[in-house]
């Protein structure tokens, strides 16, 4: 049901990637989908949530999402947001596909189904930070927005930041389309190898590109683990949008702090 790092693993600092077992879902959502903007029973989304907080020991009325439309707006999360799409999708917060927060006892959720979760910790100033990064998030600079983000907001040091680059479409089988691929290149001038062709078709390494995001922010590589997973080839393991033609569920990735 959860998958955690050890980069993560620090005092007070809750964190996991959940996968696709576990929950009550039917097929195709089948069985533990996070997502309530999936044509899934709310029910059945909401007792595999329960599920996943249980199993974190977090309380519902603490954690937080909000809504993702694949862009670079990063959220501060407050106490006064504790709650909000937690348990449904009406009261999500507005759309932002990256959250931060230094509150105790607020845990911020994303879900997932082939892009990138970026999970981000500080300990010095004990902040964290949750990231979605699909290809138009990461070309977008998804990573670097959270990044600057949180050192406006709690004065964090990229050289403190620890990382991880969560489970998401490989290399290995993320094949994108000639404009996509234009894209990349445009917002990835000194790193033409994240694009390989092969069989005629082009690949794009997500890992890769978010890690060299964060590094170019300042986080040291060594403070940055990439969980090399590929959700199109572990489909069974993860839910993937490509895998599935679309007809999946999502994973969810969640961080937070006990007080």
């Amino acid at each position: 049901m959860l998958l955690q790092f050890k980069t993560l693993v620090q005092p007070g600092l809750v964190h996991a990637v959940t996968t696709r077992q576990g929950g009550v879902s039917a097929p195709p959502q089948a069985t533990l989908n996070m997502s309530f903007s999936r044509p899934d029973d709310p029910a059945a989304v909401r007792e595999n949530r329960r599920r996943v907080y249980a199993a974190l020991e977090i309380d519902p009325a603490r954690v937080v999402q909000a809504g993702q439309i694949h862009g670079a707006d990063v959220l501060v999360v407050e106490q006064r947001y504790a709650g909000r799409g937690a348990l449904d999708r009406p009261s999500v917060l507005p759309p932002a596909d990256a959250l931060i927060t230094r509150e105790p006892n607020l845990f911020l959720l994303a879900a997932f189904a082939d892009c990138t979760p970026l999970l981000l910790f500080d300990p010095v100033q004990r902040a964290v930070g949750v990231a979605h990064a699909g290809w138009q998030g990461t070309v977008k600079g998804i990573g670097a927005a959270t990044v600057q983000a949180m050192q406006r907001a709690f004065g964090s040091q990229p050289r403190n930041l620890v990382a991880v680059v969560g489970p998401a479409a490989g290399p290995c089988c993320y094949n994108v389309w000639p404009h996509v691929a234009e894209q990349i290149r445009a917002a990835f001038r000194a790193q033409p190898d994240l694009l390989r062709t092969r069989d005629g078709q082009t690949f794009f390494d997500l890992w890769a590109a978010n890690t060299a995001t964060l590094v170019a922010c300042g986080v040291p590589r060594d403070q940055i683990e990439v969980s090399g997973i590929c959700t199109i080839h572990h489909a069974e393991r993860f839910f993937s949008h490509r895998a599935s033609g679309g007809e999946t569920g999502r994973f969810a990735a969640v961080i937070g702090m006990r007080e």
